[in-house]
């Protein structure tokens, strides 16, 4: 038996138990007294996550969000009441707030990031999630994957990730805080939060999620203008997107920085991609725009990518607008 089917069982029998008084999930972790939220642990947040995402598909949304958000005011309460309590108005008023104030994506739906940013963590764990301070750019997001991919497999493996969360505490000056058995129960979590395919290591969308970057420059309105007038690609746009990927202002985007704009590009046409489809895209782009085949991309051949990637973008809005109207 898997440990994900004797959790299931142990749910089963638990919810079976409970069947003649309310039960509550959240309630555990509210302090008796002050009905507080308690600071939970990797492993307790997991518990919490996989609770609720019951078709474990990385999110929790549709059913799962409401019985979460029930759960979540009515263990709140001092005395033990039901998850019913919380009436059918509330719930659509309590999601709307609720949404407006974790779902940072505004997809509708609460994805383990957004959670964790609701629930009390222990500080290095939550620490480890950097909310606070996303990276400039893939260009370094690529740097760090270079790095910590040592074995150069295109995939962060377990001791890879351990490497690389060890770093961050030293970083953050944390590291005697935590002893071996600590980390290797972070890395642990952090495989089970983010490897979303499920296959003990981290691919580069899975590891992007981990290491969020500040925005994704090709995702400004400037490249979605669609059917109100043509995109006005300005002079000072194609300066800012070149200077973001040339870092060190030598007037190519090449290596990093050039793999840095390719993920940008790539995670517009793609949610899962690992390093493998960076690859193939990066021939791809270069057949088609590398004119001079120095294996770099010059101001010029930036201007070609981003104009063809306007012009994509007004194609697809034409038709998209085109197909609802008709």
């Amino acid at each position: 038996m898997s440990a994900s089917e004797r959790a299931a069982a142990a749910a089963a029998a638990a919810k079976k138990l409970n069947l003649d008084k309310a039960t509550n999930f959240m309630r555990q972790f509210r302090d008796p007294q002050s009905r507080e939220l308690k600071k939970l642990s990797a492993n307790q947040f997991m518990e919490v996550w996989s609770h609720y995402d019951k078709d474990g598909n990385g999110y929790i949304e549709g059913t799962e969000l409401d019985g979460f958000l029930r759960e979540f005011v009515s263990s709140a309460n001092a005395t033990d009441v039901s998850p019913e309590v919380v009436s059918d108005a509330m719930l659509v008023e309590l999601k709307q707030c609720f949404m407006e104030a974790y779902d940072d994506n505004q997809d509708g739906k609460i994805d383990i990031r957004e959670l964790a940013q609701l629930l009390p963590m222990e500080e290095n764990f939550l620490l480890l999630f950097r909310f606070d301070n996303p990276l400039e750019s893939s260009v370094e997001f690529m740097k760090i994957w270079r790095e910590y991919d040592t074995d150069g497999s295109g995939y962060i493996e377990a001791d890879e990730l351990k490497n690389f969360l060890r770093d961050l505490l030293k970083e953050a000056k944390r590291i005697n805080d935590v002893t071996e058995d600590k980390l290797i129960e972070y890395t642990d979590t952090m495989l089970q939060v983010f490897d979303a395919n499920k296959d003990g290591r981290l691919q580069l969308s899975e590891m992007a999620k981990l290491l969020p970057v500040k925005e994704n420059f090709l995702c400004r309105q400037v490249f979605k203008e669609g059917i109100e007038g043509a995109t006005k690609l300005t002079k000072d746009d194609i300066e800012r997107v070149f200077s973001l990927y040339d870092r060190d202002n030598n007037g190519t985007i090449e290596n990093e920085e050039l793999r840095g704009f390719l993920k940008d590009l790539l995670e517009l046409v793609k949610k899962d991609y690992d390093a493998q489809d960076l690859q193939d895209f990066e021939e791809t782009i270069l057949r088609g725009c590398d004119y001079d085949e120095d294996g770099k991309i010059s101001k010029k051949e930036l201007t070609m990518i981003l104009l063809a990637l306007a012009k994509h973008n007004q194609e697809e809005d034409q038709h998209r607008h085109g197909s609802s109207s008709s």
